[in-house]
């Protein structure tokens, strides 16, 4: 196995489409729309000719998905988290963000974990605009998570105190979601847990 594939991953050279409910066709980037919300001093609501005059980033990625498949070298093209977090004017108690999107969906992360470099709000993957099926017009990218975690169809980033887990993670999968410590569901985040104590390395963050 590849040193840079995550274990338990199968690398496939299509693109799986996987995810709960219908894909929602009628939201196209002429509908589309960000709410900035949440602990933030410049709430905002963008739209997708907003996104595009933000600066924009192409990220090179290998993608993971909890169902065992790898992907190896996409390319993806957005603009990066640290942007629209600096354009909303988060405050200092906000450590989560719940990502809302259409239907419903939700998940979460830590601000420091979506403020990494390689974290876009992205709008094309190689070279085209984001398919529908694929999560477009604009989803989350967050490579260095279980790809539930790059939610589809995105509609809002809420900057919270307190976590809130989401639609996945309220039925069983990892809050947590990191491909290489293999966190697939609540079970592995509690094994992680106690791993990290045994090495003196857990410190709970609230």
């Amino acid at each position: 196995m590849s040193a840079r594939i995550p274990p338990g991953q199968i690398v496939t050279k299509g693109w799986p489409v996987l995810h709960a409910g219908t894909v929602p066709y009628q939201l196209t980037r002429d509908t589309w729309t960000l709410k900035l919300s949440g602990e933030v001093d410049a709430p905002a609501t963008l739209t997708f000719a907003d996104l595009l005059a933000l600066p924009q980033k192409s990220v090179t990625a290998d993608i993971h998905c909890v169902t065992s498949w790898t992907k190896l070298d996409t390319v993806w093209t957005g603009v990066p988290f640290s942007v629209l977090r600096d354009r909303a004017a988060v405050r200092p108690n906000a450590r989560f963000v719940v990502m809302d999107c259409e239907q419903g969906f939700t998940t979460s992360l830590p601000i420091d974990v979506l403020s990494d470099e390689t974290v876009l709000v992205a709008h094309t993957v190689a070279g085209a605009p984001l398919a529908p099926e694929h999560g477009g017009p604009v989803r989350m990218f967050v490579p260095k998570r279980y790809f539930y975690k790059s939610a589809k169809w995105l509609r809002g980033l809420r900057f919270l105190a307190k976590d809130e887990p989401g639609f996945w993670e309220v039925r069983g999968y990892s809050n947590v979601a990191d491909p290489w410590l293999e966190t697939r569901y609540t079970v592995d985040d509690v094994r992680e847990i106690h791993r990290m104590r045994k090495a003196n390395l857990f410190q709970p963050t609230g």
